[in-house]
């Protein structure tokens, strides 16, 4: 049996980047898997094909998550397809960097919508539907704890609340045997921030490493934290940011 065998995982912004590598391991470990997309609809319908293909089973759902009953929603048809959610990974995530006096109001209204108010309101749906054994895994970012350079205020704001958010979760869930743990990636390979981009080698030279992370470096830990042998790792913030904030 497949270590994520009848597991029922949902996983925001899941149709490319670093989502589309956690849906492709979770449902490679076994796991039934939904996930939300916003825009991309091809390249959701070419993941799930990708996935159904190898008999493993795969859903998009379209929900944008900065619409709180779009979030909703999504854990609403989880759990009406499936029964419950036993996976939930808090993915989706959107990034403005400007100089702080260019930000506008709509930049952070949408930035903590997306960051910050979605991952509150799906674990508070999906966690009504989890039973003891229960995973909530939260992508967090290694800017919570240490920003290198200008333009990142704002993203770095909506991620450092998740830190706490986290540690208070772990307290009001653990009695219920549901752990909850952040992942705090580094610069990571993707068309968010590509490995080419512009400020690629200003990043580049603050990692210890010397290199980007990709996407399945960060799939290979969600994939460890969903499972049984993270059963005893609650509370805790992992980066993963190839020695970036050492």
């Amino acid at each position: 049996m497949k270590r994520l065998e009848n597991k029922i995982a949902l996983v925001t912004g899941g149709s490319r980047g670093m989502g589309a590598a956690i849906v492709k391991r979770l449902a490679g470990e076994g796991a039934t898997v939904v996930f939300t997309y916003v825009k991309g609809a091809a390249p959701a319908a070419a993941l799930v094909e990708e996935i159904t293909a190898k008999g493993q089973k795969a859903t998009a759902v379209a929900a944008d998550s900065a619409d709180v009953n779009a979030v909703l929603a999504a854990v609403d048809h989880t759990v009406n397809s499936h029964g419950r959610i036993d996976i939930l990974v808090n993915n989706a995530g959107t990034a403005v960097m400007k100089e702080f006096s260019e930000y506008t109001l709509e930049d952070y209204e949408h930035t903590m919508a997306v960051n910050t108010r979605a991952v509150f309101v799906a674990t508070q749906a999906a966690t009504r539907h989890m039973g003891s054994g229960g995973r909530i895994i939260t992508i967090g970012s290694c800017m919570a704890d240490r920003v290198v350079g200008p333009q990142g205020t704002l993203y770095s704001m909506s991620k450092s609340a998740l830190t706490a958010f986290n540690k208070g979760l772990a307290r009001d869930l653990g009695s219920r045997g549901i752990t909850t743990n952040l992942v705090q990636p580094g610069p990571v390979d993707t068309d968010m921030n590509p490995a080419d981009g512009p400020h690629a080698d200003y990043q580049r030279q603050h990692i210890a490493l010397g290199h980007y992370g990709t996407a399945t470096d960060v799939a290979d830990l969600v994939s460890f934290l969903a499972g049984p042998e993270s059963g005893y790792i609650n509370g805790s913030a992992l980066t993963i940011d190839g020695g970036l904030n050492s």
